[in-house]
């Protein structure tokens, strides 16, 4: 895969990487000697001197607390540079019912899928891994690629990005024990940095075995997943806890585990927690808990924010929203953070 290193891939990596961030000010220092900082980028990719910088991390609330791990921006190159390279040979192998990240798939393609699946089952097994990134074992997810790559050419360069993340997410990580493990799997090298554009397919491709698990051998004929979020669909309840041993017995070969309070099989009337919103056949709302936030959200900003950073939230938000019953929502929002002039676009 030679051409990762050729100047139009470094080129376009970083045309891709700098999208939307232009005003910020490491994109801003990194352009002022673009052509030399792409070409010291180039030489160090071809020479295999690459080494990753440091992580700047902190915490988000949306609402729930997240903590971020955004690479400097010559690092963030460079995984532009891998992505546009690897991801074809990825992308040919996933499912189609996979959905986070991928070009012509999405958030609001997942919800439409999700309903449609609403119609046509009466069940619904909802999962979620815990603790997913910051669980996913460095060993498991390079076997994997290492199946999914055409060669091994660019695993040097994996590795080194593998390991600038390790220990990143340590303190979001509770050990879990699997059979056969000793003392030392603490020690096993885990954990993807949430913010990487290499994490989001990385964690694509740590669950593509899974995937094909679900549809191969459950035969699952109704199935989402949205990076660690996923459903299964079904006519018998019985079934649906059946595939929820297996699932939790399968999950367990790639080291993580379910959130077991919450998977359990439930009939789709009853609505679908789904990606911040209640999927129910013929209806979709917001998640209460999501509406509540970004109204606290949009408050602070009026206060302190610039009248086009407000109109870019809200344009953004209501863009978002309105694929579920919000109409209301957008006007009670709005209207108590005076807006509401706003709410009625994309009704």
């Amino acid at each position: 895969m030679e051409q990762m290193v050729e100047w139009s891939n470094i080129w376009l990596a970083h045309l891709n990487a700098a999208r939307g961030k232009r005003g910020h000010g490491p994109v801003a220092a990194f352009e002022y000697l673009l052509t030399d900082n792409l070409l010291d980028l180039q030489q160090a990719l071809e020479t295999q001197s690459y080494q990753p910088g440091p992580y700047h991390s902190f915490y988000i609330h949306e609402p729930k607390r997240r903590l971020i791990s955004a690479a400097p921006f010559r690092d963030r190159v460079a995984h532009h540079a891998l992505c546009q390279v690897t991801v074809p040979f990825l992308e040919r192998q996933f499912i189609p019912d996979s959905y986070a990240n991928r070009v012509g798939k999405g958030t609001h393609r997942a919800l439409d899928r999700c309903q449609q699946f609403a119609r046509r089952f009466r069940y619904v097994l909802p999962c979620d891994v815990r603790q997913f990134f910051p669980s996913v074992d460095h060993a498991v997810l390079r076997a994997t690629l290492a199946a999914l790559l055409p060669d091994d050419s660019l695993f040097w360069l994996i590795d080194h990005l593998l390991a600038s993340g390790r220990g990143v997410l340590a303190e979001e990580y509770s050990m879990v024990y699997f059979p056969g493990d000793d003392l030392f799997a603490a020690d096993r090298p885990r954990g993807l940095p949430i913010g990487n554009l290499t994490s989001q397919w990385w964690a694509n491709a740590y669950l593509n075995p899974f995937d094909q698990f679900v549809k191969r051998e459950l035969r699952c004929q109704g199935y989402v997943r949205y990076v660690d979020d996923f459903l299964l669909f079904g006519n018998d309840k019985a079934q649906l806890w059946e595939w929820r041993a297996a699932i939790v017995e399968r999950l367990a070969r790639y080291r993580l585990t379910l959130h077991l309070r919450r998977a359990y099989p439930q009939p789709v009337t009853e609505g679908i927690p789904f990606l911040g919103f209640r999927i129910f056949p013929h209806q979709r709302r917001l998640k209460a808990r999501k509406g509540l936030a970004y109204r606290r959200r949009l408050r602070r900003m009026a206060r302190s924010g610039s009248p086009a950073q407000v109109r870019a939230s809200v344009g953004g938000w209501i863009n978002h929203v309105r694929y579920a019953d919000t109409y209301g929502l957008r006007r009670a929002v709005l209207s108590a953070c005076g807006i509401l002039a706003e709410a009625t676009h994309g009704r």
